[in-house]
């Protein structure tokens, strides 16, 4: 067995040795720090595996993409049907060819400078990521498409852990 001095220093990433105070405060400090990086792994182990649905079946657990898509520029409908149809054709079926919904919606939004709430056609779009490592930058992509081709303020996204099949 190494002596405690040496695998504490080592548990705790240094390359030299914590200067003993006695055997015992040093066996004690290199055990408390051994507890700490133990229960640090565990807690983070829990939190990621609390965050994954319980799937059942042939539902596997995915990520869910919500997209909130406003239509007015200014105080009216700015994104026509066949220019929503085309930006869905051109930046968001390429990116997620796999599929998607698009739900017609309304939306509400309170506007910060005349204090008054703001209702406007929407478009909520629904896509269940296939687990890439690209998926949010192919997200972020759309959202910064949409703001600047139709000049809006913001895209509402939510991402939602859910069990899903197909």
């Amino acid at each position: 067995m190494l002596p405690p001095t040496k695998s504490c220093a080592a548990a705790a990433g240094r390359s030299h040795p914590a200067k003993p105070s006695g055997a015992r405060g040093v066996r004690g400090a290199c055990v408390l720090l051994l507890n700490i990086i133990f229960l640090a792994g565990a807690a983070s182990k829990v939190a990621a595996q609390a965050s994954l649905p319980s799937c059942h079946g042939a539902q596997q657990p995915k990520l869910v993409a919500e997209l909130l898509f406003g239509r007015d520029i200014g105080n009216r409908v700015g994104v026509s049907e066949a220019a929503w149809r085309s930006f869905v054709a051109h930046e968001i079926t390429p990116r997620f060819p796999d599929g998607l919904t698009v739900i017609a919606a309304t939306g509400q939004w309170r506007d910060p400078a005349r204090k008054r709430i703001v209702r406007e056609p929407s478009r909520l779009v629904m896509i269940v990521l296939p687990g890439n490592s690209d998926d949010q930058a192919r997200l972020a992509a759309i959202v910064g498409a949409y703001k600047h081709r139709f000049q809006q303020h913001s895209v509402g996204v939510i991402l939602q852990s859910a069990c899903a099949s197909f």
